[in-house]
């Protein structure tokens, strides 16, 4: 049959080797398609394209969003969100995930202000709070791993114990931090240093997952736990390590904001703020399933989050609809990642 198949139609002798050779190669790929390709290799290039189109079309429906002012608003709720995102992203990278972090952004916070309060100069009352928050995760990760509770359960318990905590110590007033003003600009007081302090994060922890052996452990651990413990990665410090981490940057997170807003709250952060965080982590292409993931990507989930409710706010659609919109924009980023993942697989990228 396969000789057969050589022959022309007409039956006139076989056909040339060239024309042979032709018909069983692959059809040229067309420019576009090579453009695609390339652009679509990395992980971030879809969540890049939607955050530009959603500009474009923000900016052509209301005049106000690209103004000085807004942009402001954009840089405060991307940067807070995107720091405790990145935690987030060593997390689940390693198959855990973190529902704590949010409660944490309010505790570490009012550790730092009694730390003040009893005479400690500011960098050091930072250090206790990152301190605090720093214990939280290791509890959390203590029990996860040697206890072998689901951190779903053990971070879900934490955040009603650190709230609780939080209101007790607080009686549930809030406060104002205790700082000179140049401390207060470099922590947060500009939201601009804010952002800068984001952007740091994001790309520092970047690099130590592509190119540091925590990093490679952390993504063998959530890739292929058993695997990974059989060749003797130690599977327990890394996810303890992870969850000491993300804890540290919620509380981080919590004193940065308070620095900029002028004022620590005891009801501040909560769930809203950690689902914030979980979401930009999943549009931003981290898998829920662990072992793959980038805090670069994520950042840019956070971005596209305050796009799209800095956008939807200045057009009069209310937080009900957002809502709707981020359910939405979660399932279609997630379907757009794993189907851009098998193209990947498939092409060898």
């Amino acid at each position: 049959m396969a000789d057969d198949a050589r022959h022309s139609p007409a039956g006139e002798g076989r056909l040339p080797d060239d024309a042979v050779k032709g018909a069983d190669a692959a059809p040229p790929r067309g420019a576009w398609n090579l453009a695609a390709t390339a652009v679509f290799r990395y992980r971030e290039a879809s969540i890049v394209i939607a955050g530009l189109l959603l500009v474009i079309y923000f900016q052509y429906s209301s005049a106000a969003f690209l103004s000085p002012a807004n942009l402001e608003n954009l840089v405060q709720f991307t940067a807070t969100t995107a720091i405790i995102a990145a935690g987030e992203v060593m997390v689940l990278v390693c198959g855990e995930l973190d529902l704590s972090v949010g409660m944490v952004y309010a505790l570490a916070p009012f550790v730092m202000y009694f730390a003040m309060a009893g005479g400690a100069p500011p960098w050091l009352a930072v250090v206790a709070g990152l301190a605090a928050a720093a214990l939280v995760g290791a509890i959390n990760g203590f029990l996860t791993t040697l206890l072998r509770l689901p951190s779903f359960v053990t971070t879900l318990g934490m955040l009603f114990l650190i709230n609780g905590f939080t209101l007790t110590i607080s009686g549930g007033f809030p406060v104002q931090p205790l700082a000179g003003e140049l401390f207060t600009r470099i922590f947060g007081g500009n939201p601009w240093a804010e952002l800068a302090w984001a952007l740091a994060i994001a790309i520092g922890l970047q690099f130590v997952l592509m190119k540091t052996r925590w990093g490679l452990h952390t993504v063998a651990t959530g890739g292929n736990p058993t695997g990974a413990a059989e060749v003797g990665i130690k599977v327990r410090r890394i996810k303890t390590g992870n969850f000491i981490l993300c804890s540290m940057l919620g509380g981080f997170a919590g004193m940065l904001d308070a620095f900029r807003i002028g004022s620590i709250d005891p009801l501040a952060g909560g769930s809203e703020i950690m689902f914030a965080a979980i979401a930009s982590a999943v549009i931003g292409g981290t898998l829920l399933t662990g072992g793959l993931g980038t805090t670069v990507g994520a950042f840019l989930g956070a971005l596209v989050l305050a796009i799209l409710k800095d956008g939807f706010t200045l057009l009069g659609v209310s937080a009900f609809t957002f809502d709707m919109i981020l359910g939405a924009a979660i399932l279609a980023t997630m379907t757009v990642n794993i189907h851009l993942s098998r193209l990947r697989d498939q092409g060898g990228g």
